[in-house]
């Protein structure tokens, strides 16, 4: 099954937000404005609107209010790919070219820029104040989270808590604060809203887990890039942070830098998957599933509740 039947019934909602994010990128410069139509149409499983949309299911649900949050949040996350990309020197996502890559570095930078500006622009059509701290305070951890990861790369001494609070910031905060301020658009009572936040915390947790374990196992037809391109730019993740506990496997893993060798890599690629490292990353990623099936539990029943139990087993146990 794929995702999108899962929440197929918001379908006629979400084409409304793919409308109105082309419309909301649109730009008078020809460069800036190709550029943002380039990464809208690369594609994207909308994770962070869909979760906009159920969450505002729990209040008074009107897409003209809360389409704007699910914008808003689109639209830092779209420009957060394009920061990365450039940090990271990536070529390719989702198997076609970077902005950096199809124009240069410092497009990529004013693209993203722009991307994040158009977010707020649209975040002021909701006049909760406390949306816009919230949101605020996303954009911070956002931020401070591509900073670390710049800060970590190649650092293969960091430790497990390092990890994790990066992931905390890079993503999880950004699909938590989706579900918040989705059903803060709709209304819903604060405490509510509060246990929201913290089951798609704990989902977007698990989320960048399965994506770092995919890194490893997929192809790279599968993966729309090169498999193991986050060890190859210097980021370590779950499985390789397991995997050097091992000492004879820290070494190996030492040795990486970004001129090293496919054939290299694939090596060092197979050791850690049959190492068991792979399956310690997936038992962790269970953990925090269990604790947003948890959540779930405490929220009121509806057809978002379910919605979201099933998008979650999905995101658990997805491929790509």
């Amino acid at each position: 099954m794929k995702l999108n039947i899962l929440y197929s019934f918001l379908n006629t909602d979400l084409q409304i937000i793919e409308k109105e994010l082309e419309a909301t990128i649109h730009a008078e410069s020809p460069v800036l404005r190709q550029a943002s139509l380039h990464l809208l149409q690369s594609g994207g499983k909308r994770i962070r609107p869909v979760f906009v949309l159920l969450a505002a299911k729990f209040g008074q649900y009107d897409i003209h209010v809360v389409k704007n949050a699910a914008i808003a949040l689109e639209l830092i996350h779209m420009a957060s790919l394009v920061h990365d990309d450039v940090i990271d020197d990536s070529d390719l996502r989702r198997g076609a070219p970077t902005i950096k890559s199809k124009w240069d570095n410092r497009v990529a930078m004013y693209t993203g820029d722009y991307i994040f500006a158009r977010s707020l622009e649209v975040m002021s059509e909701i006049k909760n104040p406390l949306a816009h701290q919230l949101l605020a305070h996303a954009i911070i951890e956002v931020c401070k989270g591509e900073i670390e990861q710049i800060k970590d790369k190649y650092d293969f001494g960091q430790n497990l808590r390092t990890y994790l609070k990066r992931i905390r910031r890079k993503t999880a905060l950004l699909i938590a604060s989706s579900c918040q301020l989705g059903a803060i658009a709709a209304g819903v009572e604060e405490h509510v809203h509060k246990q929201l936040f913290r089951f798609g915390y704990y989902v977007g947790m698990t989320y960048q887990i399965t994506d770092d374990i995919l890194d490893f196992t997929g192809t790279e037809k599968e993966l729309g890039k090169p498999a193991g391109g986050d060890l190859r730019q210097g980021n370590i993740t779950l499985p390789v942070l397991i995997a050097m506990e091992d000492p004879r496997i820290m070494a190996l893993v030492g040795s990486v830098h970004e001129n090293i060798s496919k054939d290299e890599l694939t090596d060092i690629i197979d050791t850690i998957n049959a190492s068991g490292a792979i399956e310690k990353a997936s038992e962790m990623g269970d953990a925090y599933l269990k604790k947003a099936f948890a959540i779930l539990e405490t929220l009121p029943p509806n057809r978002a509740k379910n919605t979201f139990s099933e998008i979650a087993k999905f995101i658990g146990k997805r491929k790509f």
